[in-house]
């Protein structure tokens, strides 16, 4: 599949994630995000409700991270973070799931801790999307996350936070469509740096991207 730049557009998630980003770092990704028609931008939560005001009537979501990026903070934590943001303006929260009860097969643990956030952020009539980290998974736990996220009533599984020891995978975004089906969607982030990289995580399954790179990845696509 060939997707033109406006097409494409729709399926990223511009990103600015930097823990030493400024207040003219993330207005610049906001700029980007309206001068290109992205789907949201994505930033820590601090910055939530300054992206919110400049995005108000554009159409483009705010999105931000909880528990992030690691997953080990409480699930009171996250619902809290997932609170505030909802407050100052977020349209789409992705949460860190708690990587190492996963890895304990401590599914009832996962699982609550990503239907709490569910349950907050559904009730504010947001989108939530999970991430798993999939560098950090055998493709045994990368299916168990992915049922777990169906199991919590999450809107998206997705791969990465891009703060791990690698980020999407082609591989990965296959295996988690044969596991999720259509029951959810898939958020391919982390190392696509590239239009050809893109393609092939929409061609794999991926519904949206993740990706900082927005602006060289939609240059590289045709009108």
């Amino acid at each position: 599949m060939k997707l033109k730049r406006r097409q494409l557009a729709k399926y990223l998630d511009h990103t600015m994630l930097k823990p030493e980003a400024t207040a003219t770092m993330i207005d610049q990704t906001v700029a980007e995000a309206i001068k290109y028609k992205t789907a949201s931008v994505c930033i820590n939560p601090y910055w939530v409700k300054r992206v919110h005001q400049k995005l108000s009537e554009t159409g483009i979501n705010t999105c931000t991270v909880i528990g992030f990026p690691l997953g080990a903070t409480t699930t009171a934590s996250k619902v809290f973070e997932a609170q505030q943001a909802v407050r100052d303006g977020a349209d789409e929260l992705d949460i860190v799931i708690n990587i190492g009860e996963l890895k304990a097969k401590h599914d009832d643990k996962v699982m609550a801790d990503i239907r709490a956030v569910a349950d907050e952020v559904h009730r504010a009539h947001r989108i939530l999307k999970v991430i798993i980290e999939t560098a950090l998974l055998t493709d045994e736990e990368k299916v168990r996350a992915c049922q777990l996220t169906i199991a919590g009533q999450a809107d998206f599984v997705k791969t990465s936070t891009g703060f791990s020891t690698s980020g999407a995978q082609v591989t990965d975004v296959e295996l988690m469509r044969q596991t999720v089906g259509d029951a959810i969607k898939i958020k391919a982030a982390g190392g696509i740096h590239s239009y050809d990289e893109a393609m092939a995580m929409i061609d794999a399954g991926a519904d949206r991207l993740g990706v900082s790179a927005s602006v060289k990845i939609l240059n590289e696509a045709s009108e």
